[in-house]
């Protein structure tokens, strides 16, 4: 009989990878999140051919120690689960996986400054093999780099879609988590282009139709509503304002985009008697309610 074994740390970080990274839109989605986590008031996103080649992340949120920066790169490590009630889990990710999973499968370099640190510290991986650590020059917060994604695993780099295909992909990661969080300055840049560039603190419906479509505040109503412990926020656009496709429905459960058929056969529902069927509705609507 074959004996059991523990799997060596570097295979298990990459099979943990393939559970949280499956193009570059997922590594873009658990760093966008990061940032918004730490606290961060601006960030920047910047991509080459849709990610395949590189895309960078940097915020000026609450920044991390060389000892924290180590510990991050470690399975299973996280700040945002202060004790074991996990169910009360307010921030975007908890579990500890992003940043080891991603540095197993790309070249990752990771550069982070305290406020009030006097200099920054900087830590590179290559497919989960430390390449160098030391000193860095950045302003108070942190960015991180990922490029050559499944570089050195062709089964997975097959897989992978076309730049502009990609790229689609990692500007709805991006609009999404920019509508859900108008208080916090966002870019996006595809190489030498600026897709968009987000004031914070414009106000939700603002935000929403810069990231949807400009209209949708002249043909939109503003939704706050209360339901016991339920609150609904958002725009929803009027009927006459309408789409061939639906997709301009964006949906959020307390600050975390969300795709669920519930919800989405709700918004038809409500809609149902006011469009025609194969007509759908321009919204983004923000449901909270206790976790």
């Amino acid at each position: 009989m074959p004996q059991i074994r523990r799997l060596p740390e570097n295979l298990v970080n990459r099979i943990a990878a393939g559970e949280v990274v499956e193009r570059p839109s997922s590594a873009l989605k658990e760093l966008v999140e990061n940032a918004i986590d730490a606290g961060a008031s601006r960030i920047a996103v910047k991509l080459v051919d849709g990610g395949l080649t590189s895309l960078e992340v940097t915020d000026d949120g609450c920044g991390m120690t060389p000892e924290e920066m180590a510990l991050a790169l470690e399975r299973h490590a996280t700040s945002k689960l202060p004790d074991e009630a996990i169910e009360q889990v307010a921030t975007l990710g908890f579990r500890g996986e992003a940043l080891p999973s991603i540095a197993s499968v790309a070249r990752f370099t990771l550069e982070s400054r305290p406020h009030g640190a006097d200099q920054g510290w900087k830590r590179v991986v290559d497919h989960g093999e430390i390449l160098a650590e030391g000193p860095a020059a950045l302003p108070p917060g942190t960015r991180v780099r990922v490029e050559n994604l499944f570089g050195k695993i062709p089964a997975r780099r097959k897989f992978l879609r076309t730049p502009r295909s990609e790229y689609a992909a990692c500007k709805d990661v991006v609009q999404r988590l920019a509508m859900a969080r108008p208080e916090v300055a966002i870019t996006l840049d595809h190489g030498d282009r600026r897709i968009f560039g987000l004031q914070g603190g414009e106000g939700l419906a603002n935000r929403v139709a810069q990231l949807i479509a400009r209209e949708l505040k002249d043909n939109g109503v503003a939704i706050d509503m209360d339901r016991g412990e339920m609150r609904l926020t958002g725009i929803a656009g009027l009927p006459t304002y309408n789409r061939g496709v639906a997709d301009h429905q964006y949906l959020f459960v307390n600050g975390r985009p969300v795709k669920d058929r519930l919800l989405t056969g709700a918004v038809r529902g409500a809609y149902a008697d006011m469009l025609a069927r194969d007509r759908h509705a321009v919204l983004a609507l923000f449901l909270d309610l206790p976790a």
